[in-house]
């Protein structure tokens, strides 16, 4: 991936442009820290449908939780103190 300083590629933008619709992304740097990426509309709709696509629903997500079984070998610990609430006068 090719990297461009901000100010670069405001003023070469065209050439930006051209060499994010030849394939290859474009990573922009404000401040030497990565900001953006500049790719060709074609890839950023496929990069878009892939993971719409690739996304469980919410419903499928609540139902892939896993539910506890008496055979599952997990066993909450036995409760070693009172947690019924301190009473306080106002």
């Amino acid at each position: 991936m090719i990297t461009w300083q901000l100010q670069d590629a405001k003023n070469r933008f065209s050439a930006v442009v051209d060499a994010a619709l030849t394939g290859e992304p474009q990573e922009v740097t404000r401040r030497g820290k990565p900001v953006v990426v500049v790719v060709a509309f074609e890839d950023y709709q496929r990069l878009c449908k892939s993971n719409a696509e690739d996304a469980p629903s919410f419903v499928d997500h609540l139902l892939a939780i896993p539910r506890g079984s008496d055979d599952d070998g997990f066993e909450l610990p036995a409760r070693t103190r009172d947690y019924t609430p301190n009473t306080v006068d106002f």
